[in-house]
């Protein structure tokens, strides 16, 4: 009976045997590489997946990309180029639109209204609290640059105002049918000269003026005169 089952057994073994012939030849042609990859992750398949590649990004657009260290610069890299910035001057842009000089007065009426007026009692106030002669000077150059300001603004706007009526002059004198008159720049300086005068003559500031003048024009006059050469360098002539 034990004689019968060996005998029964022996086709299964021969089996096994047959099977892990077959077995081991397979393996025998897979790369040992692909055996150890295979080894190590406890997988039956030979084929790896191919590994993807990782894109560097980079969190904005103005960062520069991180690279690896292990990786040699190139000689010609990329370089980004920061933003160029572009300087806008809105006297020049269509966009900021056309230059009207009576809304441009008429919008910025407050700086010598308000501001400048407002700007010269506090430098005042300073001056007077002030010690230091160097500070001093300096409040009283600023305070001297407020009232030319205000006294070129005063004059501007008288030069408008009678602009302005002898335009209006001018119009009534064209819907009477004469011709218009356009005065001459030197002939409206002249009046603007003449209207000085009466105004300075008017608040008793007419002499100051008129000396003031004298000495520019002596200093001017004695800038241009020849100077008067020195007997040493006579003898060194001759």
């Amino acid at each position: 009976m034990a004689q019968h089952d060996s005998e029964d057994d022996l086709p299964s073994s021969a089996e096994d045997v047959s099977e892990e012939e077959d077995i081991q030849g397979q393996i025998s042609e897979v790369p040992f590489e692909e055996l150890q990859k295979a080894r190590s992750n406890g997988s039956s398949s030979f084929r790896p997946f191919p590994a993807q590649k990782s894109v560097p990004k980079r969190a904005n657009k103005n960062r520069p990309v991180e690279m690896s260290s292990k990786k040699p610069v190139g000689r010609f890299r990329e370089v980004i180029q920061a933003p160029k910035r572009v300087l806008r001057d809105p006297r020049f842009e269509n966009l900021c639109g056309s230059y009207e000089e009576s809304k441009f007065k008429t919008s910025y009426k407050f700086l010598y209204d308000e501001e400048l007026p407002a700007e010269k009692k506090r430098q005042q106030e300073l001056l007077r609290k002030e010690k230091s002669s160097e500070a001093i000077t300096n409040i009283q150059k600023h305070i001297n640059w407020i009232d030319t300001q205000l006294r070129e603004e005063q004059l501007r706007r008288k030069r408008d105002q009678k602009s302005s009526e002898q335009k209006q002059r001018e119009k009534e004198s064209v819907k009477q049918g004469k011709k218009p008159f356009y005065a001459k720049k030197s002939e409206t300086r002249k009046q603007e000269l003449i209207a000085k005068y009466k105004e300075l003559k008017a608040s008793g500031k007419l002499e100051a003026f008129l000396a003031k003048r004298r000495r520019q024009n002596a200093a001017k006059d004695h800038r241009y005169m020849p100077y008067r050469r020195q007997p040493h360098d006579a003898q060194a002539d001759s």
